[in-house]
């Protein structure tokens, strides 16, 4: 078993480390919050600040919100890269932009250590089950080393090329869905004011070609399936102020590379106005209410 250093205990970070104490390894934690780290020691793992979160591990993960804050813990005010032993591996599961997660792996080489990107899919309740999709960008050492303790909290590791590279994976990945949820929330608005019931056109677009993991996972509309956020009044799961930020790193991306991409652009503007109005701490899913509120204004 592995000796962990994790920092980030959010509703991801949370769980995540959650299970890696459940698979036996050794894990100290550090997050800004005291609530969330005592949640984690409460399991079995063992506090530590900023200066000792890196001391005498074997492994470090981050799990954070922003390329800023990663970079900040790793090489900023935290200085994990300069605080932890010769080869320690860094496992970076946040979703940042490409450029910065190219950048630190390129200065924890330079420090003597190994890093990879390791950004997931699955949301919270994966997170929780331990059944996270891992996208992984590193070199193939790093990644074999990392692999094990992937394993604890996830179900898929995929690796996907060179450093940045599972960053680049995760942020298609979510411009895909945060457009799938925009999709099937106006089809289901259409269906609805045109006279069909809901759990009809459910039945019928689950078995044809319409089918996606939104209609299967988290409906935007209550009741249609269980594990839907829509039916606990959209708490999330997943936020929309962080399908917000992965639109808009997918953006930047595109605008970068020159890729064309004017539905994902179009996602990234709806979601920037349904944040605006107040509304980052609901699940992506309650975007349906910018389209019902839209259609009040027609």
């Amino acid at each position: 078993m592995a000796r962990i250093g994790m920092v980030g205990l959010g509703a991801m970070g949370g769980p995540m480390a959650r299970n890696l104490v459940k698979a036996g390894h050794a894990v100290t934690v550090h997050d800004k919050v005291p609530a969330a780290v005592d949640a984690v020691v409460a399991t079995g793992a063992h506090p530590a600040n900023h200066d000792s979160v890196a001391h005498d591990v074997d492994v470090v993960i981050t799990m954070l919100r922003t390329g800023d804050e990663v970079a900040d813990v790793l090489t900023g005010e935290m200085g994990l890269l300069v605080k932890a032993a010769e080869n320690t591996l860094f496992i970076d599961a946040s979703t940042i932009d490409v450029g910065t997660a190219r950048v630190l792996a390129t200065r924890a080489a330079a420090s003597g250590m190994a890093m990879i990107d390791a950004p997931v899919s699955g949301g919270v309740s994966g997170a929780e089950a331990g059944t996270l999709t891992f996208m992984v960008g590193g070199p193939e050492q790093s990644v074999a080393r990392a692999k094990p303790i992937l394993q604890s909290m996830g179900e898929a590791i995929v690796h996907v090329g060179e450093s940045g590279a599972g960053q680049i994976a995760k942020i298609c990945n979510n411009m895909i869905l945060g457009v799938s949820m925009i999709a099937v929330a106006e089809a289901f608005r259409l269906a609805d004011k045109l006279g069909l019931d809901p759990a009809d056109f459910q039945k019928i677009v689950s078995q044809s070609s319409g089918d996606c993991w939104v209609l299967n996972q988290n409906h935007p509309v209550p009741g249609m399936v269980p594990t839907s956020a829509a039916n606990d009044d959209y708490r999330p799961g997943f936020s929309s102020g962080l399908m917000l930020k992965d639109l808009c790193l997918s953006q930047n991306a595109a605008h970068d590379c020159g890729a064309c991409t004017p539905l994902g652009a179009k996602a990234a503007e709806w979601y920037e106005e349904f944040v605006q109005d107040g509304n980052a701490d609901l699940d992506f899913a309650a975007i349906i209410r910018k389209i019902q509120s839209s259609e009040r204004q027609q």
